[in-house]
């Protein structure tokens, strides 16, 4: 099994040094239909389990409601 070169648009890098617990995350399919999660575990799953029909994934600030962290 080849590894994936860090030129492959495949390759994974951190995006962020904040908190991953403070972000939802949008993950879009090649089609532009979307779904957000409310973890990183859950979009990481979806990327890798169907990466062939995703396009990427956003990160998405988490609203705070009033009163509730």
């Amino acid at each position: 099994m080849e590894l994936i070169e860090s030129t492959d648009p495949q390759y994974f890098k951190l995006s962020s040094e904040e908190l991953y617990d403070r972000h939802h995350y949008k993950v879009v399919d090649k089609n532009g239909d979307s779904v957000v999660v409310e973890s990183w575990e859950e979009a990481n799953i979806m990327w890798w389990h169907k990466k062939m029909f995703l396009s990427h994934i956003e990160v998405l600030d988490k609203k705070e409601v009033k009163g509730f962290k």
